[in-house]
């Protein structure tokens, strides 16, 4: 029998995206974003209120780009995600890790995280239903170590998810099925 609980932020696994953005001083920004999807297969949706640093950086430079976060690099990801560029605005440098400059849009690459999707900013949507940020997916950029057979291999990826119900972050990973294939068994 299921039992009510307090939260209602339940989706599990919620992806651990670092959205990066450069500040009006050239500066780099990261955000640690669990609420993003994609709303169509070049299209990215954060949903982010309009006081980030970030959200400001994405507006005046046009362009941003989602990286997925991985096991190797939680402490950073968490790091992101608690400190803010409005109150610490070298905060990328302390992490130490390191970017070069999208040659599509205006936004850094973070050099140590395994994917990385360059975004041409489109529109924020602000009213009750809103998404946020809404981008165009430009170019998809994977290390080279993380593709097997031209695919990315997820196991090694070692991508991680947030979880809502204790605040923990968890590995994605092993395969457990064929998407479009297994459930046409049922016929």
């Amino acid at each position: 029998m299921k039992k009510q609980i307090k939260t209602t932020e339940a989706i599990f696994p919620m992806p651990v995206l670092l959205i990066s953005t450069f500040n009006e001083d050239g500066t780099v920004d990261v955000m640690n974003a669990a609420w993003g999807t994609m709303v169509d297969r070049d299209t990215v949706a954060l949903n982010l209120t309009e006081t980030h640093k970030t959200v400001e950086n994405i507006k005046a430079r046009g362009g941003f780009v989602v990286h997925i976060a991985d096991a190797k690099h939680v402490r950073e990801a968490d790091y992101f995600g608690v400190v803010s560029s409005n109150k610490d605005s070298d905060k990328f440098e302390k992490s130490g890790m390191t970017f070069t400059k999208s040659e599509l849009v205006d936004a850094p690459v973070i050099n140590e995280l395994p994917i990385a999707m360059e975004c041409e900013f489109i529109e924020y949507q602000s009213d009750d239903t809103g998404l946020g940020v809404i981008g165009k997916v430009l170019r998809t950029s994977v290390e080279d170590e993380f593709l097997k057979d031209g695919n990315v291999d997820i196991d090694s990826l070692e991508a991680i998810a947030f979880d809502p119900y204790t605040h923990g972050y968890y590995k994605v990973s092993g395969r457990v099925g064929d998407a479009f294939k297994d459930g046409l068994k049922i016929k």
